[in-house]
């Protein structure tokens, strides 16, 4: 495809079925990610399948970010607890099969786009994603951030298995010797609630291990590119210092199990030792509109702006289609893009939508949402 013909796309709901949303944006084919110094792990899931330590659950080739390639599929059978995990280990473990062997790294960062089906019921579905030091071969740990669900939202639950400077952990998720550290605090966007589901969300969480001895570590979590939890001034591994972050874990486990059969996807997952942030997209990217339930497509216009929220492209009305490039001829440019025909290189900009009636008036818009970054030229 030519880049400059990338395209945003979208699947349309009725503004009685629920409110319009960007699915996503056609990324460039070649992510920053894969060959940032910085990064230490980047699946997009459509090359030959990379090799984990574990992995449960297949892969989509119909559900992909952008449109196009394949997603790792997390699959929720009715009053079932859910298939489909990713199990990362790198630098200091002692265990699994190791990238980045033998380097130490203490401040690690990681992303993956979620999407959950249209109609998505029964509220959070427990875990997403973890991030661990494993201090031995039988997969104790000295500590674990957990990113879980509390209600329809997300939230961070740090734990240590550290008393001092030993990790008094036996085996993997040793409950009776782990220390919680606070379940909370709980973010605000309901990314399990069914009016945000059928649609890519950003999520990105980020640990800091303490100096050893201290009581200054870090935990945070992004959502849409909005800091959205943090904890700070945390004790996680007391003065331990053999081992530091070296495992980040994809997980489906929903505890109570899911009430219908449904399912769950994960794209884009990128663990780094520095902030990751939304795609990069071309410079004539492509908004894709999608949302809580499918239904026939509707006359739709989408507006582009940068993090000042002032409008940088304005589509002219979208009929007959499910996406439209952001370009002079679907639209115009506006403010400080007046008379251009393209984004400006290394912006980032954040998305909204709005479906239109037969008559031309639009319903509400919805927030500003869907991030991504443009290539830097």
């Amino acid at each position: 495809m030519n880049l400059l013909g990338v395209c945003l796309v979208a699947t349309l709901l009725a503004p009685a079925e629920g409110p319009l949303r960007i699915d996503s944006v056609v990324p460039l084919p070649a992510q920053p990610h894969a060959s940032d110094p910085a990064v230490i792990w980047y699946d997009d899931f459509d090359g030959p399948e990379k090799r984990y330590t574990e992995a449960r659950g297949g892969l989509d080739d119909r559900v992909g970010f952008g449109g196009a390639g394949r997603s790792m599929t997390c699959r929720y059978e009715e009053g079932e607890r859910g298939v489909g995990d990713r199990k990362v280990f790198f630098g200091d473990s002692p265990t699994g099969r190791v990238v980045r062997r033998g380097e130490t790294f203490t401040d690690v960062y990681w992303r993956v786009y979620v999407k959950h089906q249209p109609g998505w019921a029964g509220g959070g579905e427990a875990k997403l994603s973890r991030i661990t030091s494993i201090a031995s071969p039988n997969w104790s740990q000295a500590m674990i951030g957990h990113v879980w669900t509390s209600g329809e939202t997300l939230t961070l639950d740090p734990a240590t298995g550290v008393r001092g400077d030993r990790v008094v952990t036996t085996r993997y998720n040793d409950f009776a010797n782990l220390r919680w550290l606070g379940n909370r605090p709980p973010a605000r966007f309901p990314i399990s609630s069914p009016g945000e589901a059928g649609w890519w969300v950003c999520v990105e969480a980020r640990v800091k291990l303490n100096t050893p001895g201290k009581r200054d570590g870090l935990m945070q979590l992004w959502i849409d590119g909005r800091l959205e939890s943090e904890r700070t001034g945390l004790d996680w591994r007391g003065r331990y210092d053999r081992h530091g972050l070296n495992a980040v874990f994809l997980e489906s486990y929903w505890n109570d199990g899911s009430p219908v059969g449904q399912t769950r996807w994960l794209d884009q997952f990128v663990i780094s030792t520095r902030p990751i942030g939304p795609v990069v997209a071309p410079r004539r990217p492509v908004l894709l509109v999608g949302g809580p339930s499918p239904g026939p497509p509707r006359a739709w216009e989408a507006e582009v702006a940068g993090d000042d929220e002032v409008v940088a492209w304005r589509s002219k009305p979208v009929t007959a289609s499910t996406r439209v490039t952001v370009d002079a001829s679907s639209g115009s440019f506006a403010g400080p893009l007046a008379g251009a025909d393209r984004l400006a290189a290394g912006a980032r900009y954040a998305i909204r939508v709005r479906s239109l009636d037969p008559a031309g008036s639009g319903a509400s818009w919805s927030g500003w949402h869907q991030a991504f970054r443009t290539a830097s030229e």
